[in-house]
């Protein structure tokens, strides 16, 4: 794909064919960025059988994980369904990342919120109880799965994925 033309009309890309610092949420079990943007033919068929229908055509019509549309269930369907040899297998880790709560967080201004706890089915979200003052959550990696149901109930947008070290 030569992208030189395509910056004309859009924002600069990065190597990969991406929007420049604007991360694309990559699907479970995906290979590396570069091999993905060579190999993917942008048919469609891994969004088309998304059992929760996150999957999105990001920037260039390449798929995308939109979590505020829902959580991952980690189902493997986008990878069985995709013709291309763009995902690792079933049996190795979906990804390694994790949710990550920002400065914006409604608790960290002292409103009291627990939404994103009450969507967390590993319950990787608790929340610190202090005197006098509104819990605030924390999240314990080794228990997040990165499936990103804690996404779309935050009415604040303050919850993003980041890539864990694990």
């Amino acid at each position: 794909m030569d992208i030189s033309r395509r910056r004309l009309f859009t924002k600069a890309l990065n190597r990969t064919g991406l929007v420049a610092g604007e991360d694309r949420q990559k699907l479970p079990w995906e290979r590396d960025d570069i091999t993905f943007t060579d190999q993917c033919t942008r048919c469609g068929k891994c969004a088309e059988h998304c059992e929760t229908q996150i999957i999105v055509n990001g920037d260039g019509g390449f798929p995308s994980l939109d979590f505020k549309k829902g959580e991952c269930t980690f189902c493997y369907a986008c990878a069985e369904k995709c013709p291309e040899p763009l995902f690792y297998e079933e049996t190795q880790n979906p990804w390694n990342q994790t949710a990550g709560i920002s400065e914006c967080c409604l608790a960290f201004s002292g409103v009291e919120c627990r939404s994103c706890g009450d969507s967390c089915e590993t319950r990787a979200i608790r929340f610190q109880l202090s005197a006098g003052a509104v819990a605030h959550p924390i999240i314990n990696p080794k228990d997040c799965s990165g499936c990103g149901a804690c996404i779309a109930p935050c009415p604040v947008s303050a919850i993003k994925m980041e890539n864990s070290n694990e």
